[in-house]
């Protein structure tokens, strides 16, 4: 028997199988669409040394089919129907969806029910994936801001996984092997550490039903080991100087920020609308202008920056919040940094005035509305938010922006914004950098 925690005359509904499996179903009936998202407790944070990346790895070989869904036949049969698919890996979870026509939606179901317990490696796929792995992050490595935002994260970090990007580290992805990656997934990939969502035009009883013969006759897996490594506090400034090809200049600043569940992460989404223009939570989400904000006119407006950006995660331990500069050319990152420093100090001392919170409050709003609008984005907010907590973080953000006061903003702002707190990185073309004759004798 499943247990519902709301009723279906609401629309919505919150349940949970025997197996542990969580579902929630919310019925839209504005357009022949529906939305299917299956979510799984694993990312990054549950990598250790030596594994790093496997999460995302593991969800390359979801792609690679099982016995009742080969991989190109799956391709085929969603974008025969008209319907899309996609997944994605962050720090705290791997996300799997489709959004298909709503007559369609157990062509997803069965997909996903089938490749939760399903998939089984061969050495030729996970060669395949390691090689395809392997260009993705060289790809990567030749962005500068990458390369800039690899080694912030990494010297913020020294004791917790979120020390490493999701894609791991080039010698771990050399090295992973199939028993590894076997064993990742018959380790997460279980109901009770799945949710399933569904959101669009169906009927809820019927949608439980064939969720439950679908997803209800798995049974579980083992116990995920638990992320026991706490990050200690962070006791002085750090600093990266990197130096690389190209021709621009990059500030970042980090510093270490709250979790999602703490009571001042929304004082920080404020004060990050404020400073940068709000960041958007949603993937999905799309952004808007930050031109008003107070880094852009203190930054860009003198033309000492190119362009000026916030970085806020809501993740499930404290992660960072995340200052990034294109230095414009003809100036310096140390004058770029001297000005954000100017500004830093302005909001740790002196409280926003009412209009201005209420601005940067309406901003944020808007990002959440506009994040929220289609089916797609509606499954990805309810499963990220079970994910971090429940899907009432989702229903409560809204009244928990508008609750933020000024005084909270300030306190947040001074709390995060300590130097001790900060990670400062600089990435200086090789050509600007400052070299060193060497002598030989």
């Amino acid at each position: 028997m499943a247990r519902v925690e709301s009723g279906f005359q609401t629309g919505i509904s919150r349940t949970r199988l025997r197996n542990g499996l969580k579902v929630i179903l919310h019925e839209v009936h504005t357009a022949p669409v529906t939305s299917l998202w299956v979510w799984y407790r694993v990312g990054s944070r549950n990598e250790r040394a030596g594994c790093t990346g496997i999460s995302h790895w593991v969800e390359h070989m979801q792609f690679r089919g099982t016995k009742a869904f080969p991989a190109d036949e799956a391709e085929r049969a969603i974008s025969r129907v008209g319907g899309v698919w996609n997944a994605m890996t962050s720090l705290d979870w791997t996300a799997y969806y489709e959004t298909v026509p709503s007559d369609q939606i157990d062509l997803a179901l069965r997909l996903e029910s089938d490749r939760m317990v399903n998939v089984h490696y061969s050495n030729r796929d996970v060669e395949a994936e390691r090689t395809v792995i392997i260009s993705e992050r060289q790809g990567s490595e030749n962005q500068p801001l990458f390369l800039l935002s690899e080694e912030v994260q990494a010297a913020a970090f020294r004791v917790h996984p979120y020390h490493h990007e999701v894609i791991g580290d080039q010698i771990d992805i050399e090295n992973i092997t199939l028993d590894d990656l076997q064993k990742h997934y018959q380790t997460y990939y279980s109901p009770k550490n799945a949710i399933v969502v569904v959101v669009g035009d169906f009927s809820s009883r019927p949608m439980l039903k064939r969720i439950r013969e679908l997803f209800g006759v798995h049974t579980n897996g083992p116990q995920g080991p638990d992320v026991v490594r706490t990050e200690p506090l962070q006791r002085g400034e750090r600093r990266i100087h990197l130096e690389g090809e190209g021709h621009t200049s990059y500030l970042q600043v980090a510093f270490h920020a709250p979790s999602a569940l703490a009571p001042d992460f929304f004082s920080l989404l404020v004060l990050d609308s404020v400073l940068a223009g709000p960041s958007a939570l949603n993937l999905f989400g799309g952004g808007i202008g930050n031109k008003t904000s107070r880094l852009y006119q203190a930054l860009v407006l003198p033309e000492l920056a190119a362009s000026v950006s916030g970085s806020l995660a809501a993740t499930i331990d404290p992660f960072l919040y995340t200052i990034t500069c294109t230095v414009r050319d003809g100036r310096t990152a140390d004058e770029v940094e001297e000005a954000l420093e100017s500004e830093l100090q302005r909001v740790m001392e002196e409280p926003l005035t009412a209009d201005e919170l209420n601005k940067a409050v309406k901003q944020a709003k808007a990002l959440f509305s506009y994040s929220s609008e289609s089916v797609s984005n509606l499954g990805f907010w309810y499963g990220f938010s079970e994910n971090l907590v429940d899907s009432e973080w989702f229903g409560n953000y809204i009244p928990r922006l508008s609750a933020v006061t000024t005084s909270e903003v300030q306190s947040i702002a001074n709390k995060v914004f300590a130097k001790s707190n900060r990670t400062v990185g600089h990435y200086i073309p090789e050509n600007d950098a400052v070299g060193y004759d060497v002598l030989s004798s």
